[in-house]
């Protein structure tokens, strides 16, 4: 949640705990950008003190498809148009109720979950992926791959116009157990085993996006 105000922060925190939900809080944009990773839907009001929220839009979407509602004072259709332009997936204008506000929540979880649907196998070019078999071939010739690494090249070809953060490679393939530089070491075997570097391509101070050989 990214709200300027503290005391309508703390209410509306308040109230999606008691419905479940994990809430985590920041009232700037710059907070927010460094923090949106760890989201499943990120609650987004546009009047911030350092940065325009229509900006930190644009950056989280930029850089994954994790689901924004706009929540915010602005209601003119304009505001709406450009706030759906830079990339929230639903806009509520202040005041609301606060099951509305659950509702597109949950609207819009639903329309996300059929997008991170992938297919059993995933093909780029001469790279083959089976994720039913866990086995990959290039050119038609296997790839022997560690687990870590088949994870790791799943995600990023599930994924394939996504930069994917660091944080999120972190938390979705090693959990707790990882150094800091488990995730370098990875790709660069990774890059080494499909005979080039541009199938895992750096993103930086970012994260990591899938290539084309």
């Amino acid at each position: 949640m990214v709200e300027n105000n503290r005391a309508e922060a703390e209410t509306l925190a308040r109230g999606l705990r008691r419905h479940g939900h994990e809430v985590a809080s920041v009232d700037s944009g710059m907070a927010a950008l460094q923090a949106y990773d760890e989201a499943d839907i990120v609650l987004l009001d546009l009047e911030l003190p350092d940065l325009d929220g229509l900006e930190v839009c644009r950056g989280i979407r930029s850089a994954c498809d994790t689901p924004i509602i706009a929540v915010t004072a602005r209601g003119a259709e304009l505001d709406r148009v450009l706030g759906l332009q830079a990339g929230a997936d639903d806009y509520l204008v202040k005041p609301y109720g606060f099951r509305e506000l659950l509702a597109r929540m949950d609207a819009v979880m639903r329309r996300i979950r059929p997008r991170a649907q992938v297919a059993r196998t995933i093909c780029h070019g001469p790279l083959e992926i089976d994720a039913s078999a866990r086995q990959v071939r290039l050119g038609g010739r296997p790839v022997d791959l560690t687990r870590k690494e088949f994870d790791l090249l799943h995600l990023l070809a599930s994924h394939p116009t996504t930069v994917i953060p660091r944080k999120r490679l972190i938390r979705e393939i090693w959990g707790d157990s990882w150094s800091r530089r488990t995730v370098d070491t990875h790709v660069g075997t990774l890059r080494n085993k499909l005979g080039a570097s541009s199938w895992v391509v750096t993103v930086r101070g970012v994260g990591f996006r899938f290539g084309h050989g």
